[in-house]
């Protein structure tokens, strides 16, 4: 055979190579066993049940938790303690990390689908029991193995890998999620207290100065000690309050600093809650938007896209794995003997495949396809009750919302109607036609009503952020 005939031969040999791993390629592309994802379809409300508010807030499509956090919570102490909170809480750093582990399983997970390239180097240098024959030897060699993914197997892997990564994204979502809405939550808890407090506080001066005036009263003979006695009571049941609050007041700071990633500490406070605002109008937008908005039903979906690229990867392990190898490398050695040095040189390489074709295996592979199917209808039920139990909380909270806003705006009118009855109760008193007793009870109603408007008040708050939470606000960056 002619050099020119071997070299076409060769080249042809190439192209024909070339064209054989282009078509393998092609075919490996282009086939994967098992379901391609589709979402579930869900059969979401038209609305949102709310107890009779305003239907157009509903129907728009511009939702109250689309707002970042920064805008429905405009104390600008607040916001600085939920910045703290998101730079230094321990969970949400704890979230942060499971996506790192999550991003390197994807990195595993996707090399699987790339040749493994390996090498490795060995020298030996010696002489023989003659003291003039010496030798130098030396290898170099490489391996590379491929798996080819025929049916998808490690493609679906790899799939289910990135789902898992996005679920563990939307987990660390819900994280921030809540911990805005904690951290909101306790402050406005914390202002309560403040208030019930400062209550408590006024009381207190304002029966001290009675009990006084009901002393003068007495020693000029225009009232008895039982006006004392009964004002006396009042008093103490005000200082009674005061430790009471102020536990209360020191262990909501103390929760505040772990959310905060600090030791207990003092948490400085911004507006008080009467001067807090609440926003006139609170849509809650298309119910479809709530799928893609909160990041549980999002998590909830991926680990769904995940459970069913599984399916596929238990569904190819019924099919022939085909794996090619090949390594080379070379050889080199220098010797003496009779003082003249010799030089070798030698070139190795191989190539191979391997197949294996599981024959028996006890029912194995139908056991592993039927857990990775119930695994997914498992999950498709957890999506379904995320998405239910979603429609349950922005009720609740729409609910809450609407109703502890009439019940702050009615004791409203109860501490105005109390105020003037104790007002009246005392100018009666002090022009003698009635006793004591009636102011005293006034006083002790008025307190009690003060003290239920500020928790009014701190309901309504709490009911806000429960509802911006409800809604899928808050995570926004």
């Amino acid at each position: 055979m002619s050099r020119r005939t071997a070299n076409t031969r060769i080249a042809a040999d190439k192209r024909m190579l070339f064209a054989s791993a282009l078509a393998i390629a092609v075919f490996v592309a282009g086939c994967m066993v098992g379901p391609n994802y589709k979402r579930p379809v869900v059969q979401t409300p038209p609305s949102f049940r709310d107890l009779g508010a305003s239907p157009q807030l509903q129907t728009q499509t511009a939702s109250f938790a689309d707002l970042p956090w920064w805008e429905v919570f405009q104390d600008s102490q607040l916001q600085e303690l939920i910045r703290a909170a998101l730079k230094q809480n321990y969970d949400l750093q704890i979230a942060t990390e499971r996506i790192n582990a999550a991003r390197a399983e994807v990195a595993v997970s996707r090399s699987r689908l790339f040749p493994q390239i390996g090498a490795s180097a060995n020298f030996e240098g010696g002489k023989e029991n003659n003291a003039q024959t010496r030798f130098n030897f030396g290898l170099l060699t490489a391996d590379a193995a491929f798996q080819l993914d025929f049916f998808g197997r490690l493609r679906r892997a790899n799939e289910a890998a990135r789902a898992e990564l996005l679920a563990t994204t939307d987990a660390r979502q819900t994280v921030v999620l809540t911990l805005v809405s904690d951290v909101a939550s306790n402050y406005f808890s914390l202002l309560e207290l403040d208030l019930q407090l400062q209550i408590t506080r006024e009381t207190i001066k304002t029966q001290e100065d009675a009990v006084k005036l009901t002393k003068l009263r007495v020693d000029h003979g225009v009232a008895t000690k039982l006006d004392v006695l009964q004002a006396q009571q009042t008093l103490d049941t005000a200082n009674a309050t005061v430790p009471d609050l102020e536990r209360a007041i020191a262990q909501e700071e103390n929760a505040m600093s772990i959310l905060l990633g600090n030791y207990p500490q003092v948490i400085t406070r911004g507006r008080p809650l009467v001067d807090q605002p609440v926003p006139p109008e609170v849509p809650a937008g298309l119910t479809s938007s709530l799928l893609e908005r909160r990041p549980d039903i999002r998590e909830a979906e991926q680990h769904l896209i995940a459970a069913n690229a599984e399916i596929g990867v238990a569904k190819a392990q019924f099919f022939p794995q085909i794996s090619l190898t090949g390594s080379g490398g070379g050889a080199f050695g220098r010797s003496s003997a009779f003082s003249s040095l010799m030089a070798s040189h030698l070139g190795i390489w191989s190539y191979g495949a391997q197949v294996s074709q599981p024959i028996f295996t006890g029912g194995a592979l139908k056991g592993n396809l039927r857990i990775a199917k119930s695994q997914y209808n498992q999950l498709l039920l957890a999506y379904q009750k995320a998405i239910q139990r979603a429609f349950g909380d922005v009720s609740d909270a729409l609910i809450g919302f609407q109703k502890l806003h009439e019940v702050r705006l009615r004791q409203e009118v109860t501490v105005a109607d109390l105020q003037e009855s104790v007002r009246l109760a005392d100018m009666r008193y002090k022009g003698g036609t009635t006793t004591y007793l009636e102011v005293l009870d006034g006083q002790r109603a008025l307190y009690t009503a003060q003290l239920t408007l500020a928790q009014s008040r701190g309901n309504e708050y709490q009911s806000l952020v429960r509802l911006y939470r409800s809604l899928g606000g808050g995570w926004q960056q």
